[in-house]
């Protein structure tokens, strides 16, 4: 930090686009691209400081520190460049397979309930001072975040709320973050690949990590992996569950329907609590937020009072626009997730269960198997579609999973809008729609392309001239 004060350095980037007179470049690797390559571009653009792995072929003029790993250097220079914000903020950090995003957003309505100004960071996006932004992935860059800690901080935030993803520690993005507390949702096999984590045991293992930087846990103790992620707490810890003992244990649990709304309700130390999202997996994650929240003093009345009305974007989102038929939005991208999703909205008793899905490409093959295999097995009808294809042909990506339907019957729509349209048109009454895998998402990738790509506004559009036809 002393090197950027007496360099005269006023902005710090890991891009070479916005590289500049007075900015220092971090060369970092990434998964499409290292940041070396584009050194000659930024000092192009005037940059003369330089942090990379190994010496750069440029002009005598230009500084270079070199380091053993950049990616730690950007974490350490970020934090000291913006004032070391994260040291005065309180932050809670969620990890695990599924429910991240759910179990985050419960924590901030609980706490904004409570009157404590809370902000949140992960898959759906971020807020500084409450205003909304999106982000690329579940845990942005160390620059980005400690930039947005200090926002938040000068905007009057004193918590914040992020998901903590596998690549957040494998890639350093959050080097050097001592979490207030840490809570761990579940563990099965993701973002194992090429690009990704090379074993189950290199993404579970930089899961753990979080409990390792985090003064207080909070565990799921019916998951199979929470004795492990135990081991690695730093801190004091606490469970919640629902089938075995955990100091934050559910009874009665209940579905019920609120306005044709699923829901579930479920008594915790004799306190009544209800949520707006279907299933039991739910109920783990309302666990999660209660036991967070009693961390920081937060009454059991406030907990319950927000979790009724608490509901997260793109996930078991409703759609309320045909008479008689039920339209979900969920994010569930992989085998796991899909089958959580459909078994908790098939215990609604729906006349038909239909799942509109497709896969990623360019990665994550191993998932067509899985989501092929959950949702022919679980639905009355599948739509195979689209999803974000990027470089790989749709066609094939859909082939690949229909491989894997078995016997339910099913229909391949290469356009996801236009298999978003035919599902509303042929819904019957007392069928209930899964649009599974964009979730939150208002794009979808083609090549490298972001399109936009609203999901409800398209199941809206169609519901209106489908009714319109009736009138």
């Amino acid at each position: 930090m002393d090197e950027l004060r007496e360099r005269n350095i006023t902005h710090l980037t890991c891009d070479s686009r916005t590289a500049g007179p007075h900015s220092a470049f971090v060369c970092i690797e990434g998964q499409n691209a290292d940041g070396h390559a584009y050194a000659g571009a930024a000092y192009r653009n005037g940059c003369r400081m330089f942090v990379c792995r190994h010496p750069l072929d440029l002009p005598s003029d230009a500084f270079q520190q070199v380091v053993d790993d950049p990616r730690i250097a950007l974490a350490e220079l970020s934090a000291s460049f913006y004032g070391n914000a994260a040291q005065r903020l309180h932050i809670i950090g969620v990890t695990g397979t599924k429910g991240k995003s759910t179990v985050a957003t419960m924590i901030r309505s609980v706490f904004l309930h409570a009157g404590i100004q809370t902000d949140i960071i992960g898959t759906i996006g971020m807020t500084v001072g409450g205003a909304f932004s999106h982000t690329v992935n579940s845990t942005p860059e160390s620059i980005i975040l400690h930039e947005s800690f200090a926002r938040m901080e000068q905007a009057g935030t004193t918590h914040v709320v992020m998901e903590v993803s596998s690549q957040a520690y494998k890639l350093h993005r959050v080097h050097g973050i001592t979490f207030d507390c840490g809570v761990y949702t579940n563990l099965a096999p993701d973002h194992i690949g090429p690009g990704e984590h090379e074993s189950f045991e290199d993404y579970r293992n930089c899961k753990s990590r979080l409990f390792e930087n985090a003064r207080f846990s909070v565990l799921n103790a019916d998951d199979a992996y929470s004795g492990f992620m135990q081991e690695h707490c730093r801190g004091n810890s606490v469970t919640y569950g629902v089938d075995g003992d955990a100091d934050y244990r559910a009874e009665n649990i209940e579905l019920i329907t609120d306005d044709g709304v699923p829901g579930v309700s479920f008594y915790l130390d004799g306190q009544r609590f209800t949520i707006q999202l279907p299933g039991t997996f739910n109920v783990y994650n309302a666990l999660a937020a209660v036991a967070v929240a009693d961390r920081f003093g937060i009454s059991r009345r406030i907990c319950a009072e927000a979790l009724a009305k608490c509901t997260v974007t793109g996930r078991c989102q409703r759609v309320d626009c045909l008479p008689g038929v039920s339209f979900f939005i969920d994010y569930s991208h992989n085998g796991l997730a899909l089958q959580n999703a459909l078994g908790a909205l098939r215990a609604y008793r729906p006349k038909r269960l239909i799942c509109l899905f497709g896969s990623v490409g360019d990665r994550t093959q191993m998932r067509r198997r899985e989501l092929g295999e959950a949702a022919g097995s679980m639905c009355d009808f599948c739509i195979l579609t689209s999803d974000n294809p990027g470089h790989e042909a749709p066609e094939k990506i859909i082939a690949e999973i229909e491989r894997y339907v078995g016997d339910c019957p099913h229909i391949c729509i290469t356009d996801r809008e236009e298999a978003i349209r035919w599902a509303v048109r042929h819904a019957h009454q007392g069928d209930l729609i899964l649009f599974a895998g964009k979730g939150h998402e208002d794009y979808q990738l083609i090549g490298s392309e972001h399109v936009p790509f609203s999901e409800e506004s398209i199941i809206r559009d169609e519901a209106t001239k489908l009714m319109a036809q009736h009138v």
